[in-house]
């Protein structure tokens, strides 16, 4: 059985079957929280903190981090969301080497996951300190909810980059190219590889952005992206080390081949263990803007 209800906030027509009654769900339109009626056509409760004008930053933010995180692990209410992110990893993990298996189940796979961590962002970030619950919704909406987080991600690396793009076609001329730029020693290969640095040590706080504010012309205002960093500047520094401590483990990872038992578990453990540092870094942006909410300007 099926229940359909309106969102509370955009009105937009929403459906969930019928097991799904009273759980907490999102707007996929508008991304407002509420909790999912008993029956059709009954009025869905939002669920949203009461903003409150903070003039001084919340206290606690590193053992939020580094202790509080580590328990949404072992919290019995969020086995449901890490059983769906162990069997997607080992999903993606053991039919990587089919070719079109791999691309395919690449593509769902970390199209869910972005979906995930911008979900871990956005309720951390008003103060819900559990895992996003699943909804995987029809086919047509899975798909959407596959590609929408691609393009979110995509969109805001590259606002963040746009000074690096173009200072790069500018000096096309010069012969330095993506294929070459950390090779390049040249003052002007400097600059660029500056620049793109610059972009990257930026992007935490422009997903936030991106997640929480959800309003893409936010990206172009440089004190909604400056400000919050340079006011909090070292609790900025330990979200955007836990998401490049990520970026560099699951670099590190590679998919199922021919291998030995043991290298089978522990390349497997090592693709899990991304995951829960990713979950501990979205955190952290999500806790950076509960935390220190009264430096966002917006």
């Amino acid at each position: 059985m099926t229940i359909e209800f309106n969102c509370p906030k955009c009105d937009e027509l929403i459906a969930f079957d019928s097991k799904h009654a009273g759980k907490r769900a999102r707007c996929l339109s508008c991304g407002q929280l509420f909790t999912i009626p008993q029956k059709s056509r009954e009025k869905a409760e939002k669920i949203k903190p009461e903003k409150k004008e903070k003039t001084e930053p919340l206290p606690g933010f590193y053992n939020a981090v580094f202790i509080e995180s580590f328990k949404i692990f072992f919290n019995p209410k969020n086995a449901t969301s890490l059983v769906f992110v162990i069997a997607a990893v080992c999903f993606k993990f053991f039919l990587a080497p089919a070719i079109c298996c791999g691309y395919i189940t690449f593509f769902l796979v970390w199209g869910w996951l972005l979906a995930f961590y911008l979900n871990i962002i956005y309720e951390t970030a008003f103060g819900i300190d559990q895992l996003p619950e699943i909804y995987l919704g029809t086919s047509v909406t899975f798909l959407w909810n596959t590609i929408r987080p691609f393009l979110i991600f995509f969109y805001t690396m590259f606002i963040v980059q746009l000074p690096f793009f173009i200072t790069l076609s500018l000096l096309q001329d010069k012969g330095i190219t993506l294929l070459n730029l950390w090779q390049n020693t040249t003052g002007l290969g400097r600059l660029l590889q500056t620049l793109h640095i610059v972009g990257l040590f930026f992007f935490p706080i422009a997903i936030l952005t991106t997640a929480v504010g959800r309003d893409f012309t936010m990206l172009f205002r440089p004190d909604y992206i400056l400000l919050p960093v340079f006011k909090a500047l070292f609790p900025y520094i330990v979200a955007s080390l836990l998401l490049v401590a990520a970026c560099l483990l699951g670099y590190r990872t590679t998919q199922f081949k021919s291998f030995s038992f043991l290298e089978t578990t522990a390349q497997l453990a090592l693709n899990l263990a991304v995951q829960a540092v990713a979950i501990i870094a979205m955190r952290s942006i999500g806790l950076f803007a509960r935390h220190f909410e009264c430096n966002l300007p917006w």
